[in-house]
């Protein structure tokens, strides 16, 4: 039998499709469970910090780890390529092929990265790099001087006993400076008050940024009165970011959670339920009344297993649930989740709620970072234009995901 003779084989059945349709698509449409982003919310987010950045004198360098979207990031400097923060060469390589070329990459520096960050810095993008130690100093002095290009590099350090970073009066704070300055890399310094994310209330948060800036600021004036030029104090955490008063020596604010917030955010006070832009489409598939269950398709694949709000008094389970619209559903709570069941109870008395095989609902997160990396996208909405039904979806937006 020749080539053009054979016959194929009986392969995979053909997957079934969608009959032709010209009414737009809602969020009754995609297949379960998958991720949303009400725009809407995310724009008020946006305007939110950027107002308060603009009260403080400081330029805002938004993270852009938790969306990872050149899309999301188009709401932030009015759709033009600003400055931003990313925590993966991924992020930072696709931003710059977006046309951004103003980056810090707020990770420390690997050593076997560098190719990666000089290859970005010849293509004309401004990419710092993060490091704590002298053995990273070294590496980057060296690498520079190798490819005959500066590396700007902005040394970490420790606020508040969180990951890494060197204490503002540590002794070889100034010896790692000299080395960066030496080969043309030293940029400045930057730190992150991770401990912000365990303080309630108002006044711990303004606590946390004042702490923040105190060991920023002094880190600075130690590599300045040691005749080392210091560029850069940066700063910041979504808590830190929403409480800071005075940001005197500090020239720029980080933060990135804030554009689409979660239910840890709300439980610190930092914003309220209603400002969760991030949320996840998941079906109710059944009931286990027995056991006061609601079943769903979306388990910990689909919201991640981040229990974030545990440690707070408020323990929001895996997510709070609302209906398709975005309204809450009384006292239901995702408090269980395996690899693609979530399950779903009352609390507080609540009555457990009739909600039939194939109903749809909307599960926000304990920690949007977390759950978006679940998803290789957004459905986006505008809350704004609530009509009462499921709302259309206006775009898909991708997302960047590696390292």
């Amino acid at each position: 039998m020749t080539a053009e003779t054979r016959q194929p084989g009986p392969g995979p059945a053909p997957r079934p499709t969608t009959p032709p349709t010209d009414r737009p698509r809602t969020l009754a449409d995609p297949d379960t469970p998958f991720a949303v982003v009400d725009v809407h919310r995310a724009r008020r987010n946006v305007e939110r910090l950027a107002r308060r950045a603009d009260r403080l004198g400081v330029a805002l360098r938004p993270h852009v780890k938790t969306a990872k979207s050149l899309d999301v990031a188009a709401l932030l400097h009015d759709g033009t390529p600003g400055p931003v923060t990313v925590s993966t060469l991924a992020e930072a390589e696709a931003f710059a092929d977006g046309g951004y070329t103003d980056i810090t990459y707020a990770v420390g520096i690997a050593p076997h990265k560098l190719p990666r960050v000089i290859a970005l810095l010849r293509r004309g993008v401004t990419l710092r790099v993060l490091l704590d130690s002298a053995e990273q100093a070294a590496c980057v002095a060296e690498a520079a001087r190798a490819a005959g290009i500066a590396v700007p590099a902005q040394i970490e350090i420790d606020c508040d006993g969180h990951r890494g970073g060197l204490r503002p009066d540590a002794p070889g704070l100034v010896a790692i400076g000299r080395v960066l300055h030496e080969a043309g890399c030293l940029d400045g310094v930057l730190t992150h008050a991770g401990e912000s994310y365990f303080a309630h209330g108002a006044e711990e948060q303004r606590l946390a940024a004042g702490n923040e800036r105190d060991a920023a600021v002094a880190a600075a004036d130690r590599l300045r009165a040691a005749g080392l030029p210091v560029h850069a104090v940066s700063v910041g955490s979504t808590p830190t970011a929403h409480a800071a008063e005075d940001l005197t020596g500090v020239t720029e604010l980080r933060a990135g959670n804030y554009v689409f917030f979660d239910l840890v955010m709300a439980g610190l006070g930092v914003c309220s339920v209603d400002d969760l832009a991030l949320s996840v489409v998941v079906t109710v598939i059944g009931h286990r009344p027995e056991y006061g269950w609601i079943l769903t398709d979306g388990g910990w694949m689909a919201m991640s297993r981040d229990r974030g709000t545990s440690a707070q008094p408020q323990d929001q389970g895996y997510g709070l649930v609302t209906d398709l619209t975005g309204r809450p559903v009384p006292g239901l709570v995702m408090t269980a989740a395996s690899q693609e069941h979530g399950t779903l109870t009352a609390r507080d008395g609540a009555r457990l709620p009739e909600l039939p095989v194939g109903t749809r609902l909307r599960v926000l997160p304990n920690h949007a970072c977390a759950t978006a990396a679940q998803h290789q996208g957004y459905h986006v909405v505008d809350g704004a234009r609530d009509t009462g039904a499921a709302p259309t979806i206006e775009a898909v937006w991708p997302r960047v995901n590696g390292w």
